[in-house]
């Protein structure tokens, strides 16, 4: 009896739940107890409806499907685009790069200030330079009052605080080495140091993607073990050996391609001529950063061929070229961003040796010939411009980075 009677209690319960959610249904359709609507209810219901609706495009355009306004979902996807895996990071982003460019800022005024500290306890005469062959023809007095002409008779922190007041004002200074203004020097020199770098630094990453999925096809074998042991040979031996090598195989033994400037004696260098002369300064510069990409190349593919991105590729059965190419490839190349930037330092100094021993008319030269002659404004531009490069170059892949890499949160 107990039973019968629980069961039937559950049931007449159950019943009145219903009934109550029937009622709520028809009491929010709308409608009475009798079933009839109640008067004014349901277009008040769609009155409301069509007047939140008009709002919205009226203030927004265009809906979307999911109530979203399109204009807002275009800029999230432009966010997601630009920024992927950064978009609520931007205010940690905008103070590493003030704080970055407030570095690069004051760095650039003390290296200018050591330069010409150093510059001034240089066994050098600017006098003497200047002045060449006929320099013991002049009496002591006509020397002062050229020195005092050129204001070479100034103290060097005077010297420097009057070249950043032209600075500011546009004006370079003039270059005695060059007899012609310091903005036509680099007008003149500065693409021809653009092609070598650039020539050279595709080159050498060519070379590390290249022997680096060699080395990730087979971990550990023979190849793996060779190219080991190249990139610890290359970073033992400096760039002038191998440019000076070039040198005398190209220029002595085998006459293949021109190994000095970069175009014929007695002509001046343009892009029609200067393929022959580009090979083998870029080649040289190319091997002699080649170390520090191909082993970072090497590390990275083969922590690329363990990841679990590459085991699912394989169990969909495709090809170990196709893997290599699409997956491993990208990954690798990741590490490759920042330890350009953090290297960029190196290939300014393979940069200036490889212009030297090549006569390469770059601006990597002009610095050489500017310390040699103690020529202060220019010496103190390629001083000033080569830290600015090398700063925003660490700081630019430092952020884009950040900016491609989701994984990455500290800023």
């Amino acid at each position: 009896m107990r039973a019968v009677s629980t069961t039937s209690s559950a049931a007449n319960s159950a019943h009145g739940r219903a009934a109550v959610n029937t009622a709520d249904v028809h009491t929010a359709e709308g409608h009475t107890g009798a079933g009839h609507p109640a008067p004014g209810h349901v277009g008040a219901v769609r009155i409301a409806d069509k007047t939140s609706s008009a709002g919205a495009s009226h203030s927004n355009g265009v809906s979307g499907s999911d109530g979203a306004p399109t204009s807002a979902k275009t800029r999230q996807s432009w966010r997601r685009f630009v920024l992927p895996g950064r978009r609520d990071n931007l205010g940690g982003i905008g103070r590493m790069v003030g704080t970055r460019l407030l570095l690069i800022a004051v760095t650039t005024v003390v290296v200018s200030f050591i330069m010409f500290g150093l510059a001034a306890l240089s066994p050098f005469d600017p006098l003497a330079h200047h002045l060449g062959a006929n320099y013991g023809n002049y009496t002591a007095e006509e020397r002062a009052s050229i020195a005092s002409s050129l204001g070479l008779d100034a103290p060097w922190y005077q010297q420097w605080a009057s070249w950043w007041g032209h600075v500011f004002t546009g004006d370079l200074g003039w270059s005695r080495v060059y007899s012609k203004p310091v903005v036509e020097v680099i007008g003149e020199r500065l693409p021809w140091t653009m092609l070598l770098s650039g020539a050279g630094l595709l080159l050498m990453l060519a070379i590390a993607a290249l022997l680096g999925l060699s080395a990730a096809r087979r971990p550990g074998g023979v190849v793996d073990r060779a190219i080991t042991a190249l990139g610890v040979f290359v970073a033992a031996t400096p760039s002038y050996i191998y440019a000076l090598g070039s040198v005398l195989f190209f220029g002595v033994f085998w006459h293949l391609i021109p190994v000095g400037g970069a175009a014929p004696v007695g002509k001046s260098p343009s892009l029609g001529t200067v393929g022959p002369y580009l090979i083998a300064p870029a080649v040289v510069l190319a091997i002699s950063q080649l170390s520090w990409p191909l082993l970072t190349m090497q590390r990275a593919t083969a922590e690329a061929v363990e990841s679990p991105a590459v085991a699912n590729a394989r169990l969909r059965g495709l090809s170990e070229h196709t893997i290599l190419v699409r997956h491993v490839l990208p990954m690798s190349l990741m590490p490759l961003i920042t330890l350009i930037g953090a290297r960029l330092g190196e290939m300014v100094v393979g940069a200036v040796i490889v212009e030297t021993v090549f006569s390469w008319p770059g601006l990597a030269q002009a610095t050489v010939e500017s310390a040699v002659a103690v020529d202060f404004h220019l010496l103190a531009f390629t001083t000033v411009a080569t830290t600015v490069v090398v700063m925003l170059g660490s700081l630019l892949s430092d952020l884009s980075y950040v900016l491609i890499d989701p994984r990455v949160s500290d800023v």
